[in-house]
């Protein structure tokens, strides 16, 4: 029996079916590049909260344990994001006993990776603390936290894809609660374990597990009480090849891409460590300040996925309409944040440090790397759209183009230009994966007809 139709779920249809395309994207975009943010507002005061410990060993363990919360997260996007592309696909179908087949799968498959990681990762879990590089000072640390992540993570997966799900039937507004509740739960546990409790980093662990806990209960609310169209029920969970191909022909793209991105950074990181303590430093300052713009940008790029997805099969104009001004607001925010950059960045980089070839350095790399600012955020919407659209083979080679560019680029650069080489290397790779893109959109223009080809001519 279908569940009352709301005031939330017309108006949702609304955004997705008739409102102008500016005010459909902004209610999209965002909630969502408010919720970016505050995640990293978040790792900042993690980072700070357990800082004041004054354990260096605990900070280290914190910093090495990033890889494994990455990995978990991945498996969440892994059934979030292809999930949430295929509601959205089928909300524009009018196909609304398959969302609920779709969301139910979304929902017990996340539980189902998150079971799967406990058992083949515990019996592991000395190999994988080595494997994350930990100290002797740093391994007792580190092992605590892996644990209690490695028994949260089917929290942790259930709260990444259930973001993206109930994003997907165009509830951008209820999304972006559930992660700024996650944040504001984590930073008053933080707190509480810290000061109160005395937990150090079991306490951390489990303050993130709990805030993802808390966060997954008020999306499962979301989806049982209030929503039309999803669904937590286990009468509606189905496992049909449908479902399973369309959810994971874009979902694995995803999650190849974050572990390729993971992996990219410690093989940056290597190339790095040979120019010094200082080039580290000034590039893990001028990264911090770029995370902010880019998460922006991505947050408009993957708030816009459930209405390209939804217009694909409803309405290809409007889709265009659609891409062509999210392009326009990427070009505006590129110039706008370079422009802040270009006239500040001395004073940005002093605000970490009073080391003045630090400063100098770091402005140097902010400089260089803010050239592919808009570069990356095209990227992004290409991969969107590819994910949107059930272009699976385009989203897979977008997941891997860059990380595949990067490693000849490196070494390459790194051999002929040393040290300004590995830092153009990222701005050289950014725009091969561009350039791959931009050619996939036009190959694929007659896919996505009749609307787009004028966009890509």
């Amino acid at each position: 029996m279908m569940k009352e139709v709301t005031d939330m779920d017309t108006q949702n249809l609304h955004y997705f079916e008739k409102a102008p395309i500016a005010k459909a994207v902004a209610h999209f975009a965002v909630p969502m590049m408010l919720g970016t943010s505050m995640s990293v507002i978040y790792s900042i005061l993690n980072a700070y909260f357990l800082g004041t410990l004054h354990n260096t060993a605990m900070l280290t363990a914190l910093a090495l344990t990033l890889p494994l919360f990455a990995a978990i997260m991945a498996l969440g996007n892994l059934v979030g994001v292809g999930g949430g592309a295929f509601i959205s696909r089928l909300l524009g179908e009018k196909r609304y006993d398959d969302v609920k087949h779709v969301s139910s799968f979304a929902f017990y498959g996340s539980l189902v990776l998150g079971l799967i990681v406990i058992a083949a990762g515990l019996p592991l879990i000395d190999s994988i603390v080595h494997g994350l590089g930990a100290t002797p000072e740093s391994f007792g640390f580190t092992k605590d936290y892996v644990t209690v992540m490695l028994i949260g993570s089917p929290i942790v997966v259930l709260f990444f894809t259930l973001e993206n799900i109930v994003r997907a039937e165009g509830a951008a507004i209820t999304s972006m609660i559930g992660m700024i509740l996650s944040v504001v739960v984590n930073i008053i546990l933080d707190a509480l374990v810290i000061f109160v409790f005395h937990g150090g980093v079991v306490g951390v662990a489990s303050a993130t597990v709990v805030a993802n806990l808390a966060a997954s209960a008020f999306y499962a609310f979301h989806m049982r009480y209030r929503s039309q169209f999803l669904t937590v029920s286990a009468r509606w969970f189905k496992a049909t090849k449908d479902i399973m191909s369309n959810v994971f022909k874009i979902g694995v793209p995803v999650f190849i891409m974050s572990i390729f991105l993971g992996a990219m950074s410690l093989i940056f990181n290597h190339y790095l460590v040979e120019y010094g303590d200082q080039a580290v430093a000034a590039y893990g300052i001028s990264s911090r300040l770029l995370q902010f713009p880019e998460f922006i940008l991505m947050g408009l790029c993957e708030g816009v996925v459930p209405l390209i997805a939804f217009t694909f099969t409803a309405n290809k104009l409007r889709m265009k309409n659609t891409i062509g001004f999210t392009i326009k607001t990427i070009v505006a925010l590129a110039v706008v944040f370079g422009i802040v950059v270009y006239l500040i960045s001395d004073h940005l980089i002093g605000l970490f440090t009073n080391d003045a070839q630090l400063i100098e350095m770091g402005s140097y790399i902010l400089h260089v790397t803010f050239l592919s600012l808009f570069i990356t955020g095209m990227t992004t919407l290409f991969t969107g759209i590819f994910q949107a659209t059930a272009q699976g083979t385009a989203a897979f080679i977008m997941s891997i183009i860059q990380g595949i560019t990067l490693i000849p680029v490196l070494y390459l650069a790194n051999r002929m230009n040393g040290f300004h080489g590995v830092v153009w290397s990222l701005v050289i790779a950014d725009a091969v994966a561009f350039l791959v893109g931009a050619v996939m959109l036009y190959v694929l223009r007659n896919k996505l007809q009749p609307d787009l080809e004028s966009l890509v001519q």
